[in-house]
């Protein structure tokens, strides 16, 4: 209900090419990250690539940087921890393999013996996850975001046409790309939280960018008699775009309160998705409909 720009007259269409240039060099970037992601060259987590999982729960409280600094000191430094809110209890997740002479369970109980002196644990449990598993775990997440994709051209096609499903796909890939290449160069993990993160940016997205073709369908009914179709997409999308705005500082303000608040596990999830909603609504309005108009241009 709360307009907080009204009336504006932007000329968005004016402004396709240079976003266009943008947008090339972020898909350019995530296209590369997305072949390191691939070939297995990139952060990735044990979901992935395999290594072990360990449940340790302590006798008193312990700071989850103490626990990592004391298992960098003892070798073994590539290691996510996730302490289970409201207990003791710490997930210890390493890349290491389990197949050595020396159990890794038994190398942390070790370290952490050594290292933390006087404190009380006891393991759990721990459980391996294998190349091969990593492997099709990686297959199948590839699976599901060429599948969303598909998906959106359907829908949009159905709902709209084929030209603006093939536009907001393109979109949607983009903000998958852009997000993925800022990942690979920042060196976060790549793991299943983050892929959950990439098909819920894909879902915004599209959210976003059928709110922007709804105003166009409308208007192109109301002004094609004395509009061109560049003018009815400036005037769409300045009609839409308080409403943007007011949604998407809505959902960044959520998403910041998760950063700052819902601990190491979290962040990267929700660092993604903010990421993804600023570069998803820029996509619904400087990408997708000027690839639409672009379009009409060259074949109408």
């Amino acid at each position: 209900m709360i307009e907080l720009i009204k009336d504006t007259k932007i000329d968005f269409i004016a402004l396709r090419k240079k976003a266009f240039v943008i947008s090339g060099i972020l898909v350019a970037v995530g296209v590369f990250s997305f072949i390191m992601i691939s070939l297995g060259k990139a952060n990735l987590s044990i979901d992935f690539t395999g290594g072990t999982n360990v449940q340790v729960r302590f006798a008193e409280k312990v700071n989850i940087g103490d626990l990592r600094s004391a298992l960098e000191n003892g070798g073994i430094g590539d290691v996510q921890i996730q302490e289970v809110s409201g207990t003791r209890d710490f997930f210890i997740k390493t890349k290491l393999s389990d197949t050595e002479k020396e159990s890794l369970t038994t190398k942390i109980t070790s370290i952490l013996s050594a290292q933390l002196k006087g404190m009380k644990f006891e393991v759990l449990g721990s459980n391996m996850v294998g190349p091969g598993v990593g492997k099709s775990l990686k297959k199948y997440a590839i699976i599901a975001i060429v599948l969303a994709l598909l998906g959106i051209i359907i829908y949009i096609a159905w709902r709209f046409t084929f030209l603006s499903g093939i536009a907001a796909t393109i979109a949607t890939f983009h903000d998958v790309l852009a997000i993925a290449g800022v990942f690979y160069f920042l060196n976060k993990e790549f793991n299943l939280l983050i892929i959950t993160a990439l098909l819920t940016i894909a879902g915004y997205s599209l959210q976003d960018t059928v709110v922007v073709f709804d105003r166009i369908r409308e208007n192109s009914g109301k002004m094609k008699s004395r509009d061109d179709f560049g003018n009815v997409i400036n005037v769409s999308i300045n009609e839409v775009l308080s409403r943007t705005i007011v949604t998407g500082i809505t959902t960044l303000i959520s998403l910041a309160a998760i950063m700052i608040f819902g601990g190491e596990v979290l962040f990267d999830f929700a660092f993604a998705l903010f990421l993804g909603l600023i570069v998803g609504t820029y996509s619904s309005i400087f990408v997708a409909s000027p690839i639409v108009y672009a379009w009409r241009q060259k074949f109408r």
